[in-house]
């Protein structure tokens, strides 16, 4: 089942009726000393890739018709070919070219991790014009269409082109949705870094829901990018 939120509900549904999922992960799987594998979870056998993630070798390989002809072939069977697809949509050097085929993609997004891997370099130099558009995909019943809109915010918003009404955007969005609530949370712990006295008041002021709240102020404490001093204040 590709949609999280059906795994979800399925897992729910049968822990209330008593029933146990144990861990499940191969032994020649690739897990973290600091992971914390929750009841259920399934890892499967794993390698260790180098440090380019191995969507992007192939994308090297690929010329201009190649690469059309992969992003035209939707929908794809595999979780790499949508990486991949995510890889070739983030070179394209042509801004319309690049949101269309970003905004017919997100359909088939439906992980974090394809998600977040989708990051067009030439929104950068369209930053009014993305905005509207990430007004739009805000409204959006997708949770990964919500999460790459408040994405982008994040990447290309708080910087010299940071406005504080983008935070009160942020704050303002609710949802039940786990991935959409976590960017929130990193939103709001890198709003910290970047503009520390405008994103401050969000949290002393209790504007984000209880979960998101917590998760931004610990994404906070952990960050390297902010003070002693002010991670102390976070913490209050």
């Amino acid at each position: 089942i590709g949609d999280v939120n059906k795994r979800k509900q399925i897992y729910e549904y049968f822990v209330a009726k008593g029933y146990h999922f144990p861990r499940i992960v191969h032994t020649s799987s690739v897990v973290s000393s600091l992971a914390n594998l929750a009841d259920g979870v399934q890892v499967l056998a794993g390698v260790n890739f180098p440090r380019t993630p191995p969507s992007r070798q192939p994308a090297k390989k690929l010329n201009r018709e190649e690469a059309d002809k992969f992003l035209s072939a939707l929908p794809h069977r595999y979780y790499e070919e949508n990486q991949l697809h995510a890889v070739l949509l983030a070179a394209k050097k042509d801004y319309a070219e690049c949101l269309n085929g970003v905004e017919v993609f997100f359909p088939y997004v439906d992980n974090w991790a394809t998600c977040d891997q989708l990051s067009p370099k030439v929104f950068r130099k369209q930053r009014h014009k993305l905005l509207e558009r990430i007004y739009v995909w805000l409204q959006s019943a997708e949770t990964y269409t919500v999460r790459f809109a408040v994405k982008m915010l994040m990447e290309h918003f708080l910087d010299e082109d940071f406005d504080r009404s983008y935070l009160s955007t942020v704050a303002e969005l609710h949802s039940e949705e786990y991935y959409i609530n976590m960017m929130i949370a990193w939103y709001f712990a890198t709003a910290l870094a970047k503009q520390y006295q405008a994103a401050l008041p969000f949290l002393e002021e209790k504007q984000l829901a209880v979960w998101t709240h917590n998760k931004a102020i610990q994404k906070a404490i952990e960050s390297r990018r902010i003070t002693w001093n002010k991670r102390h204040i976070c913490a209050r």
